[in-house]
């Protein structure tokens, strides 16, 4: 695959976009926005290393943010047959690439349910199921994903969704997701729980605070998302996998929702193994 000399150029994403805006919009600002997502450090990797694809772009990935990953239990994975992966998601965007390449020294056989606009990472490709969540999935997308679970490959969510916030003081998800309970019961796949490590910075959470507070609906902390990726240079982040919960644990004593709760917890718990929260 051929590598563009600038796979991101924000000021042509902001001229096909808004002309006018970008017209008016003042130099500084400009820059300031490049320097937030980082234009330069994803052009200069996406030429040393876009012709990777699926784990390898991974690991260089992780490798050029500067990060280290630390497992325990990673033997929890099942060597084959099909399983769920759920995590929590505290990082966002680093958090989900290095669990990729933790899971990929076990299973690279890995499908990963991500929001749609990820799959614009054409290097991802091979490892990735679009999940729209800017809208209702259309069948053929809800297919796919069924296919995936119903496969004998390691499917990985995040049931929250969204990087975790800081609530009543503590940094943690957001409410999971039921649906991967009700495909763990519909294709008798069991679920491996896994604690990540570590945190964005408080600039992060303050202005997610303030921004819920304001009222302003629009996910503003979203736009600094890649300067935290990046700030994560030099750390280790750590992952703890549990072990398999079997499929039959989710009878009619929960609902689907109180069991992806118990997950949730399970996945918490695990953080009491030595894992910063």
């Amino acid at each position: 695959m051929s590598t563009p000399e600038k796979y991101i150029d924000i000021e042509k994403v902001i001229e096909s976009k808004n002309p006018k805006l970008l017209k008016w919009l003042p130099g500084f600002i400009l820059r300031y926005v490049k320097r937030m997502l980082h234009e330069d450090d994803i052009n200069r990797a996406m030429r040393e290393n876009g012709h990777l694809k699926g784990v390898p772009f991974v690991d260089s990935a992780v490798d050029h943010i500067g990060a280290q990953v630390e497992t325990e239990g990673l033997e929890n994975i099942p060597a084959s047959g099909g399983v769920i992966i759920v995590a929590n998601h505290p990082l966002g965007g680093l958090d989900g690439i290095a669990l990729m390449k933790a899971i990929g020294k076990r299973r690279e056989d890995m499908q990963v349910l991500v929001n749609d606009i990820l799959m614009n990472i054409e290097n991802f490709e091979p490892l990735f199921i679009p999940v729209n969540k800017h809208g209702s999935n259309p069948r053929a997308a809800m297919k796919v994903i069924d296919e995936a679970y119903a496969s004998d490959s390691a499917v990985v969510i995040f049931p929250a969704g969204l990087v975790s916030r800081k609530i009543d003081g503590v940094i943690q998800d957001l409410e999971w997701t039921k649906s991967f309970i009700a495909k763990s019961i519909k294709y008798g796949k069991d679920v491996v729980p896994v604690h990540i490590g570590g945190t964005n910075s408080k600039w992060f959470y303050n202005l997610s605070r303030y921004r819920q507070k304001l009222g302003i609906k629009a996910n503003l902390e979203m736009f600094i998302l890649v300067n935290e990726m990046y700030k994560q240079n030099g750390q280790t982040i750590k992952m703890t996998f549990g072990e398999p919960i079997p499929a039959s644990t989710f009878d009619k004593s929960k609902s689907h929702v109180e069991w992806a709760n118990y997950v949730r917890d399970k996945v918490y718990a695990l953080a009491e193994n030595g894992e910063d929260k």
